[in-house]
Order: C-alpha cells, then structure tokens, then sequence
C-alpha cells in the first residue's frame, strides 16, 4: 500500500479520536497505555494515538495463539516503519521509508480463549482525594454517569457518561481532578443542560465551533480548579494547551473571550451558581 494513503489512514483515525472528544496527545496518567500482548512492550511513536489502552494482537497471533477474534469485533491498525535499501537510476543506494499497517484486536475485549498478560504490572500511585476537589464532583446536580476505565478520558453525549482513568494512574492527585474537570466541563453542553452547540451540534474538527469547546472545557477546569484553590499546578499545562488550540481558530481575537464567557457559565452550572438569563 502506498505511503500516502497509510497517511490518511492514520490522519482520519487521530480526527476520529479527537471528535470523539479524546485529545490523544494529552495523557497525563501513566499506567493502561497500548502494549503488544506477545511481547508486552508498549508501543511507541504514532501508534500511540491510534490505539486506545490494552493488550493488542494480530488475527494471525490470536489464531496461533489458540485464541478467536470475536465476530463483532472491529479491528484498529498499527503502522510498522523501517529504513529499506533501493537502487536509483544512477546506480546509487539510497534509503526510502517503507510504511505497513497492521490490523489489530484487543485481547481483553475482542478476543476469546485467550488471557491477558499484563497482569497487575504498570506503576500505581498512591494520592488522598482532595476534599475541596470532591465537593465540586459531589456537587453536580444531575451530573453524568462517571466510569474510571484506563481506555482514556473523554465526554460521550450519546450516553451522558464521563470517563478518566483511576486516580492511581496519575502522577498527582491534581493532575486527575483537572483532567475529570476538563470532562465534566465537556459534559455541561449536553442537551438537559446548556445545550451548546459544541457537544450538541454536528461539528467538523478544526471549525471554530469545535475550537472553542475545547477551550471552553479547559478554561472550565482551570476555573473549577481555581475554586477548589489549586489553580497554580496546572495553570502552566492548561496555557499550553490553550494556546495549541488557538492556532485553529483563526486569528478570531474575541474566540477566547466568549469560550471564557461560556466556560464561567459552564462551571457556575456545575458548582449550582444561579444567574440571570
């Protein structure tokens, strides 16, 4: 297969992430990362933003292995790279990149017969919740069902459902509650809430609308960690982050303005602020 079309390959599933509401170069957790199930090393480079967290293996390997890919099963793909030797027309080696891909099924999930072998392995934090954090969770009126899978942090509308990893996969306890803000920020948009437009409606990734959620969401966790008194941890992450998604908007000078106006709205709902319409 040419090099170009594994390209759009691999571009077209990091913007299906990123509709997804999964941001796939910011984990900043450390454990349930995608490893090969034969070798259980973990994969590297692009191939960690095309697979979501487990144990993965080709049909080939399940089959050998003595295992069976589900029917329903939908595989991923990794992509193998290396250097290969060619000759050109003058007669000179040269070196050219040589791209495959792979399909893929996760073993814990999509595959039958076959047991995982990562096991209790991955490094484990050990954090007290933080008691101002908790009461902004707990406070959340008719908040969103809240799962701590380690397949990554994301808001699902469909199901109203927020996901982040445990806290024992971060670093810091504050790392956690700011990625958990991020989510529930995402999850204010839905429809029995604020019904905004960047959750409810169909946006395109790279639109200003899609944009400006994404700002929304983390000037709402900044906000919310500025009220649980924490801001100065993550205010550094949280800019930089920020200012990597105001490169698509446009040079738009009052986007930033009005996302912040909608994330103070965002975190009032969550922390049961009333205001005047």
């Amino acid at each position: 297969m040419a090099n170009e079309k594994i390209y759009e390959m691999v571009t077209n599933k990091i913007i299906e992430q990123l509709e997804k509401g999964v941001v796939p170069w910011r984990k900043p957790w450390v454990n349930g990362g995608a490893v090969s199930w034969n070798t259980q090393k973990p994969y590297r480079g692009i191939n960690t933003m095309l697979l979501d967290s487990g144990e993965w293996a080709t049909f080939k390997q399940i089959k050998e292995a003595g295992g069976k890919v589900k029917k329903s099963a939908k595989s991923s793909f990794v992509i193998f790279f290396k250097w290969i030797e060619k000759e050109d027309k003058d007669g000179e080696i040269e070196k050219i990149p040589l791209l495959r891909f792979y399909n893929v099924f996760e073993i814990n999930t999509q595959v039958e017969g076959l047991e995982s072998k990562r096991g209790g392995k991955g490094d484990s934090f050990d954090h007290d919740p933080i008691k101002a954090c908790e009461d902004i969770v707990k406070g959340y009126l008719n908040a969103p069902s809240y799962t701590y899978e380690r397949n990554g942090a994301w808001y699902r509308p469909s199901a109203d459902q927020v996901n982040v990893p445990p806290m024992s996969d971060f670093t810091s306890a504050e790392e956690f509650y700011n990625t958990l803000f991020h989510e529930m920020t995402h999850s204010t948009g839905h429809a029995s809430r604020l019904n905004r437009e960047g959750v409810t409606g169909q946006v395109n990734f790279g639109s200003q609308t899609y944009s400006k959620e994404e700002l929304v969401a983390e000037m709402g966790a900044s906000f919310l960690m500025g009220t649980a008194g924490i801001e100065d941890f993550t205010l550094e992450n949280t800019a930089s982050y920020i200012n990597s998604w105001l490169g698509k908007l446009r040079n738009d000078k009052t986007l930033l303005v009005r996302a912040a106006g909608l994330a103070q709205r965002a975190t009032d709902h969550i922390l049961n602020i009333k205001w005047d319409n």
